[in-house]
């Protein structure tokens, strides 16, 4: 089930103006590079901004996600027919032999099922190619960032072109370790529409992430700082070995 925000049509089509730096993917286009990738998939790919900063580049790459109404973004975007985009997730995909498999921003901490994360971790194994890595990052839980997830501190009002003001802010609504669950609420100017989104994301420790890796038969080559949030995540870096499977 995607999020409100990744599956609702109106707030799609809002995601990327109310959250326009993405710094946060320089790093993964430079690991895209130091790997030499030339196909990667990413996991969770949302309205395909990584995707399309890749396939600028002449990578070939498959985008995999279960909102609808984000990859009908992606698709409209220019470029967007360069990438193939695949509606679901990374537990049935076809043959793919990839570089690289990513999952950036959110998207790991979004699989909160510990059986769903599992199927994820094997999905990506059996769609690399032996040698090929999987990055993904999590944050930090000792540094419990849900505590500044607040309408004080997230408050805006967002001129959007074709759209208008939205004004947007996010709240907690519960913390269930290792779960936390909070809302953002969307207010549409032109039309006074009130939209909300719940989201949950499950905080996992670097042990476990690392344990869990190795269970699903990777290599973990490298624990690396997230740079646009410097000690606040970790960025793992893990390898399909060129032999065995799971």
């Amino acid at each position: 089930m995607a999020d409100e925000c990744f599956g609702h049509p109106r707030l799609a089509e809002i995601y990327d103006p109310l959250d326009p730096d993405r710094g946060d993917l320089d790093a993964y286009v430079g690991m895209a590079e130091e790997f030499g990738a030339r196909r990667v998939l990413d996991i969770g790919c949302g309205t395909g901004v990584f995707a399309l900063l890749l396939a600028g580049r002449g990578i070939e790459v498959v985008g995999v996600d279960p909102a609808g109404a984000s990859l009908r973004v992606a698709r409209g975007k220019p470029g967007g027919e360069g990438v193939r985009w695949i509606h679901g997730d990374a537990t049935a995909l076809p043959p793919l032999r990839a570089d690289l498999a990513t999952m950036t921003a959110n998207a790991a901490q979004e699989i909160v099922g510990p059986e769903d994360w599992q199927r994820t971790l094997r999905g990506a194994y059996a769609a690399l190619r032996p040698g090929g890595r999987l990055v993904c990052e999590t944050r930090d839980p000792a540094r419990r960032a849900w505590e500044e997830w607040n309408r004080e501190d997230s408050y805006r009002v967002t001129e959007i072109p074709g759209t208008g003001a939205v004004e947007s802010w996010v709240e907690v609504t519960e913390v269930r370790w290792p779960l936390v669950t909070f809302r953002w609420t969307y207010v549409f100017a032109v039309d006074g529409q009130v939209l909300t989104s719940d989201s949950t994301l499950r905080f996992r420790e670097r042990r476990e992430v690392e344990a869990d890796l190795v269970a699903r038969g990777f290599v973990v080559d490298d624990v690396r700082d997230a740079p646009d949030r410097p000690g606040r995540e970790f960025v793992f870096v893990a390898r399909r070995p060129e032999t065995g499977s799971v």
